[in-house]
């Protein structure tokens, strides 16, 4: 066989044996970390009664997993009309498929808005070579009150809502100023996942992660095209790096996220 014909014969064998080398060296697809704080009800009724049961993991929504492990949070909280109360020690560990994870039960004391946040544990990412730290809230209105929807926590990283968060129909568009420090952050980049509940299998890879970015005053929007439950999610650099698990220091991906649900209209 003349040279340039056994070179051409092997020609798809080496592009395949790249391809899988390439494979086993890159991480799969667009799996986008999200620390889930989901309420059993986003608006307290007489109907659903004054208890609402948070569950807390960190995982691939729209990909339905697979769990990371999380640690035991430093911080978790409520921001209601009687002020902050601290419900760390609330907190339940689980262990969902392997992977530690946590609940808490809170009463509603009075009618008003309740910002539930969460800061984890710092979680070691070895195929992205960072610490990642997601600063996550979500609001529950209790009793019709529709007064503190709005109220910053003060963390690090933090989206504030520009649209009421709760109280939303399918096709409303969502709206919000990512900040840091309390600053806005001009053209913050914002990934946005559907909690998928089984009923949809993304035709690629791009369908799985939304991206949009934000404006030059940090105000970002996105109209929600599906009932359920929607993650924001601004991943900013840390101001620090942190110690990874073997002592070396790491950037810190600070995310700042906020949880949405919207029903269909009928």
């Amino acid at each position: 066989m003349r040279r340039d014909a056994a070179i051409e014969a092997m020609t798809p064998l080496l592009l395949a044996l790249s391809f899988m080398t390439f494979s086993l060296l890159t991480p799969l697809g667009a799996e986008a970390h999200f620390q889930e704080l989901i309420p059993s009800t986003d608006i307290v009724t007489a109907e659903t009664g004054k208890e609402i049961a948070l569950d807390l993991r960190f995982t691939h929504p729209m990909e339905r997993g697979p769990l990371m492990d999380m640690g035991q949070p430093l911080r978790f909280a409520v921001r209601g009309p009687g002020g902050e109360e601290d419900l760390l020690s609330e907190l339940r560990p689980q262990t969902i498929e392997g992977k530690q994870a946590f609940t808490a039960n809170y009463q509603v004391k009075r009618p008003g808005d309740y910002v539930f946040f969460v800061e984890p544990a710092p979680y070691w990412e070895p195929a992205e070579g960072v610490m990642i730290k997601h600063y996550t809230k979500v609001v529950v209105d209790a009793f019709g009150a529709e007064d503190g929807w709005d109220a910053e926590i003060g963390l690090p990283v933090e989206i504030a809502p520009l649209v009421r968060p709760y109280g939303l129909w399918t096709g409303n568009q969502f709206r919000g100023i990512v900040k840091q420090n309390g600053r806005p952050v001009p053209f913050a980049e914002v990934e946005v996942e559907w909690r998928n509940d089984g009923s949809l299998t993304p035709p690629s890879d791009p369908f799985i992660t939304q991206v949009v970015k934000a404006d030059g005053n940090g105000v970002f929007s996105y109209v929600m095209p599906r009932a359920g439950w929607w993650g924001f999610a601004a991943l900013l650099e840390g101001d620090a790096p942190m110690k990874n698990p073997e002592g070396k220091e790491v950037p810190m991906e600070a995310g700042a996220l906020i949880w949405v649900q919207v029903r269909d209209m009928r």
